[in-house]
């Protein structure tokens, strides 16, 4: 049986389609939504639009952006000399909100995948590349998930670019989350944090 006229159904099924809402959330937003000043409906929908028609991929390192080149590229104060590759501008907004990332950025949009058919050719490899053939970068740092599709990416990465020569090529370390009891973190973590260990 249907409580709700034909318009908030639709409104509700329309935000319960995006990720991480569901259907009990979506009919909290709709309602909100449907209280609010029509004015300020219409800006957040003018909004939207906007945004879906502006933005855009940074032409240099795929970052999301409503200019040509992101902010970050643009920036004469960051170091040219070392590019982080991440999987999405979430983690690059991750890095970001560090404030002690100085370098730039190349955004994949992915990670290799071959269960979802996703390959080398469907995330920005090649564009990764060509941004090393001019000599200015040192060093690539491998900033993908610890998941089996990130470390198959960074293994990827690293063979693409070994053989390329002055660029040295680095992962990020991972291991034991603050407040992780050892008891419950398996093996492939545990090691990795050995690995990854610095001095004190």
């Amino acid at each position: 049986m249907d409580y709700y006229s034909k318009e908030i159904s639709r409104l509700i099924a329309g935000l319960s389609s995006l990720p991480g809402i569901g259907e009990k959330s979506a009919q909290r937003l709709a309602f909100h939504i449907l209280g609010m000043p029509q004015t300020e409906v219409e800006q957040l929908a003018d909004t939207i639009v906007s945004a879906r028609k502006n933005v855009r991929y940074c032409k240099v390192c795929f970052n999301l952006t409503d200019q040509e080149v992101c902010p970050i590229c643009a920036s004469a104060k960051r170091d040219r000399s070392t590019i982080m590759v991440v999987e999405d501008t979430r983690d690059l907004a991750a890095y970001e909100k560090t404030g002690e990332y100085k370098g730039l950025y190349h955004v994949l949009h992915g990670a290799i995948s071959p269960m979802q058919g996703i390959g080398p050719s469907d995330i920005r490899l090649k564009e990764l590349i060509a941004r090393l053939s001019d000599g200015e970068v040192k060093e690539v740092i491998i900033a993908t998930n610890s998941s089996l599709e990130g470390e198959t990416t960074a293994m990827y990465i690293s063979r693409l670019i070994k053989p390329i020569g002055d660029v040295k090529v680095t992962r990020i370390a991972s291991g034991v989350p603050v407040g992780g009891d050892l008891e419950y973190i398996d093996e492939v973590t545990l090691l990795r944090a050995l690995e990854g260990r610095r001095d004190l």
